[in-house]
């Protein structure tokens, strides 16, 4: 597969789809022009950002770990392994258990290297210094399997996100003082993986923690992270400026996002007395998915200033529900959120980077029940 090329392939068998695209790809041969040795050792990282169902459309199907492990098995490649990191405030382990990753890899015999556990080493990245996992670094081919979805502070995740989950918790913490692009954008001077398989079966493409997902039933790969990171802006209709870590990213060499000139390859599942097989298409069927769920102009109550995505995460859908109940306009603008907080003053807070408030919530992150009600009592103490 050459770096000017996606493949997107349409269906619902996702295990025999993963298959298909690793042969579209050529994906053993990919590993044979980058790696020397005769039994690398490969690395898969899926997105496993919380304990969250693929279903709910933030977590990466498990039947994609299964088809790209057979397809290189089948291709003479034994030395695997899977590696990943939850968000801060989740536990990875938590993560294996709700999405099925922890019996998977029992049952494919696949090491699972949880890198919350993991040292870090500095690494030069396109001028930054930034931590990643040792062991990340060790791998002689990384596979990336992220979520094509939405995300509340960057727009969009996908390809060039997904290493974030390969620096440890404090380096997390870090990037969002950073401001998120500039970091994510050098982060992949200093890690690459050689092939990206995205989930986009059933995305939520609003929100990275899930709970509105889309059916769209397709996954789509690329060598190419800014390549296949432009392209998912233009599917999901967000402009690639607002997104800037791709820019920074391209600066710093990791890809061209020049979708002009760019070969889409789009293949369509069909069945066939009985069977499954796959019939290429100069355009796909159908359109992209909208959620259909009108956003929330979250500035609107929150002031933000470097919080976690965790943190940020958890408090959105709870701003949603609000409003669906008819509660949100009654609570007290805006609550504070984030490390930016740390040691200030203000009226109403959310974590514990606002214990200096006159009211906050504390928690890190604080769980959605509380939040919900935290806000509630707001409101009612506002309207009384």
């Amino acid at each position: 597969m050459d770096k000017k090329s996606i493949f997107v392939i349409w269906g619902r068998q996702i295990t025999q789809m993963a298959y298909e695209l690793c042969v579209r790809a050529d994906l053993a041969g990919m590993i044979r022009s980058s790696c020397k040795k005769e039994d690398p050792l490969i690395a898969l990282k899926p997105n496993l950002v919380g304990p969250v169902p693929a279903s709910q459309g933030a977590t990466t199907h498990p039947e994609i770990v299964t088809g790209v492990t057979a397809y290189l098995r089948d291709s003479g490649y034994s030395n695997l392994v899977m590696m990943e990191s939850s968000w801060v405030g989740d536990k990875t382990s938590d993560a294996l258990l709700v999405t099925g990753f922890g019996a998977l890899c029992e049952k494919l015999s696949l090491p699972f290297i949880d890198l919350q556990t993991d040292s870090a080493v500095s690494a030069d990245c396109a001028g930054m210094t930034l931590k990643i996992c040792r062991r990340a670094l060790e791998a002689d081919y990384l596979i990336s399997l992220p979520v094509m979805k939405g995300h509340c502070q960057t727009g969009m995740t996908c390809a060039l996100k997904n290493m974030k989950g390969c620096i440890p918790g404090a380096e997390k913490r870090r990037f969002h003082r950073m401001g998120l692009h500039k970091p994510i954008g050098h982060l992949s001077a200093g890690i690459k993986a050689g092939f990206i398989l995205a989930d986009a079966i059933c995305p939520d493409l609003t929100f990275e923690d899930g709970g509105n997902p889309v059916c769209l039933d397709r996954l789509l790969c690329a060598a190419d992270p800014v390549l296949l990171d432009t392209y998912v802006c233009s599917v999901m209709g967000i402009d690639p400026e607002e997104v800037p870590y791709i820019r920074i990213a391209q600066e710093c060499g990791a890809g061209e996002g020049d979708l002009a000139s760019a070969r889409i390859v789009s293949v369509l599942e069909k069945a066939k007395d009985g069977e499954v097989f796959y019939l290429t298409q100069d355009r796909p069927p159908g359109t992209w998915g909208q959620s259909g769920r009108q956003v929330l102009n979250v500035k609107e109550y929150v002031q933000d200033v470097d919080s976690c995505s965790a943190c940020y995460g958890t408090l959105v859908p709870v701003l949603h529900a609000l409003e669906q109940e008819g509660v949100l306009k009654d609570v007290p603008h805006k609550l504070c959120i984030g490390q930016g907080w740390r040691g200030k003053k203000g009226a109403y807070g959310i974590g514990s980077c606002t214990a200096g408030f006159t009211s906050s919530l504390p928690g890190c992150p604080p769980s959605q029940e509380a939040i919900g009600q935290y806000l509630r009592d707001l409101a009612k103490s506002c309207r009384a």
